[in-house]
């Protein structure tokens, strides 16, 4: 006991501990042997608190900020509102894929700036089981980050990763196409509710709270191919959602479910019924398996109460003889009554599209002077290589750049804002056709800076072979009408694009290093930064101005997500899905 008395008052105990101790030592004499090794664990504890206490004071309130940053309880009670949506822009909380309504992907926090950008250090990472490369766009509410992977949803402390709770719902068997790889890009709130999309189009509500499923629809029902890989958007007290399947038969649709009950509200159908407008491209019952599905979110206008919505390619894809004319309402971009599901006006990207150029890209919305005059614009940059300049409240085309440099299906967009074709076609022998068939851009997400006035986003240089070969519909089987093989000896680009919306004109180009092929896209920060994933399987910022590089984190995994950024008591961290695994990052 000499030993263990010694080593009580020579450890750097405290005054107050010590005292303690002699205390508890002389209380536990008739029973030493008994009490020795809880006494130590005892003292112990004591010795590592106050020591604690000692090097926090010593290192001054910063660090003692930065502790209780870490020790202070995340509350698992959320309450998002509707007016909490509205907001923008994002700011501690990223509400939604997109961050807000608009798409923009806008941050606007302010504590990573271009002069300490390159002290980020991974703060934690959470690995995804038993799921493929992650699609997902982190949610955050209150410390809460909420992410999906395939059918789970996960609850994790933004802060550090841990796992706060966890629904796990079985993959669906017998899918095909993209539902069957059980991608999943993420969810909606909505007050104390957590809504997700299955793989088998299905419309789940959680609590967000335990993770308890409140109820299920089966939204997407009739036809076995279809599936569903986005993400919900909630407008006032709907759920909206779309389909995935559009390359394999299936009548797409836009649907709003009561955010309460799980109810229909209502169902904009993509592909006209007999009579009608724009039936005359679907003859027979074409209709039912004409494509048009809607497998990204769609943006949002409080003030104009509008919802814009994309549509995918007609089906069958690489055929048009089955669907004569424009093929609406394809390849468009929808305006619809949020409250109603009406339509309000559209615009077709590319009519009669034999190449697989979906509009699903994200419209984003964007308030700017436009030649002078004040105007809502919708801007996207479209997979068929041209960039598109809207007046949102009417469907007014007002301009086109073309920002892909490998182009032969087009020769230019017209003033009405059609394209001008050159009559390059899928044939039984095969024709290289420019973008080829993963397009000149895709579904991961642009970004767009308010004081730059410049839209960001990833584009890829690249061709294919298309061949056409007509083939019936068949349940359980894609509906392309044969396929695209890659031109052999040619080499795709991925190139970072910043478009100038003040000039009409691409203010600077970031060519990609590496043959990743990843899908990752943007987001934009208020102190100039703009963060992407690249094609070398590593996170990025650069300066939003010049598109200099300023910091990179290389994952070890190829990235088919986009990145956010949120804070949690005042600490701003930047995350990302690469591979499994959600990375966050923070400054020390």
């Amino acid at each position: 006991m000499k030993a263990f008395d010694a080593f009580i008052v020579n450890r750097g105990t405290s005054c107050c501990a010590r005292a303690l101790c002699f205390r508890l030592l002389r209380r536990g004499a008739r029973s030493r042997m008994r009490n020795k090794a809880r006494l130590f664990r005892v003292v112990m504890s004591m010795s590592a608190t106050f020591a604690l206490t000692a090097v926090l004071e010593a290192a001054g309130g910063e660090s003692a900020l930065a502790q209780e940053r870490m020790d202070r309880a995340i509350s698992t009670s959320i309450d998002v509102q509707p007016s909490d949506l509205t907001g923008q822009p994002a700011r501690e909380n990223w509400l939604s894929y997109h961050g807000d309504y608009t798409g923009r992907r806008f941050s606007g926090l302010v504590e990573i700036t271009p002069a300490n950008v390159s002290q980020l250090k991974a703060q934690w990472v959470f690995h995804a089981r038993d799921v493929s490369d992650l699609e997902v766009t982190p949610v955050v509410a209150g410390g809460i980050m909420f992410v999906t992977a395939a059918n789970d949803a996960y609850a994790l402390d933004a802060r550090t990763g841990r796992t706060i709770w966890h629904y796990s719902r079985p993959v669906t068997e017998g899918l095909i196409d993209d539902a069957s790889q059980h991608h999943n890009r993420g969810v909606a709130l909505w007050h104390s509710r957590v809504y997700l999309e299955t793989d088998n189009a299905h419309l789940l509500c959680l609590d967000s709270r335990s993770g308890h499923l409140l109820w299920d629809v089966a939204y997407a029902e009739g036809n076995k191919n279809y599936g569903a890989t986005s993400a919900p958007l909630v407008v006032k007290d709907k759920v909206i959602v779309g389909t995935s399947g559009g390359d394999d038969g299936v009548r797409g649709f836009v649907s709003a479910f009561d955010a309460q009950t799980g109810k229909l509200a209502w169902r904009f159908w993509t592909i006209p019924a007999p009579g009608e407008p724009g039936s005359e491209s679907w003859p027979g019952d074409a209709y039912l398996r004409g494509g048009g599905t809607t497998w990204m979110p769609g943006t949002y206008d409080p003030e104009l109460n509008t919802l814009y919505w994309g549509t995918s390619n007609p089906a069958p894809d690489f055929d048009g003889g089955p669907r004569p004319g424009d093929d609406l309402y394809t390849d468009c971009v929808l305006a619809l009554d949020p409250d109603t599901g009406k339509l309000k006006w559209h615009f077709q990207f590319t009519p009669h599209d034999l190449f697989d150029y979906d509009a699903t890209e994200t419209p984003v919305l964007i308030d700017l002077p436009y030649k002078g005059r004040p105007r809502k614009l919708l801007v996207q940059a479209n997979r068929n290589g041209f960039l598109y300049v809207l007046d949102r409240t009417n469907g007014e085309f007002l301009s086109a750049a073309r920002f892909a440099d490998r182009l032969n299906w087009a020769k230019e967009i017209d003033a009405r804002g059609r394209p001008v074709l050159t009559g390059v076609r899928p044939s039984p022998e095969g024709t290289e056709i420019c973008p080829g068939f993963a397009g000149a851009t895709n579904w991961y997400s642009p970004s767009y800076n308010p004081t730059t006035h410049q839209l960001y986003f990833l584009a890829l240089e690249d061709c294919g072979t298309f061949f056409l070969k007509p083939e019936k519909f068949s349940e359980g089987r894609a509906y392309y009408a044969t396929g695209v093989r890659r031109t052999r000896g040619a080499k795709s680009e991925k190139i970072l694009l910043s478009y100038d919306l003040d000039t009409g004109k691409f203010a600077w180009k970031y060519p990609q290093v590496g043959e990743r092929d990843s899908s990752a896209g943007t987001v934009s920060t208020a102190t100039g930064l703009l963060f992407f994933g690249d094609n070398a399987q590593a996170l990025e910022a650069v300066d939003a101005k010049t598109g200099a590089p300023l910091w990179h984190f290389t994952t070890g995994q190829s990235i088919h997500a986009s990145p956010m950024t949120y804070a949690v008591l005042g600490k701003q961290y930047v995350a990302i899905a690469a591979g499994t695994d959600i990375f966050s990052f923070a400054l020390p």
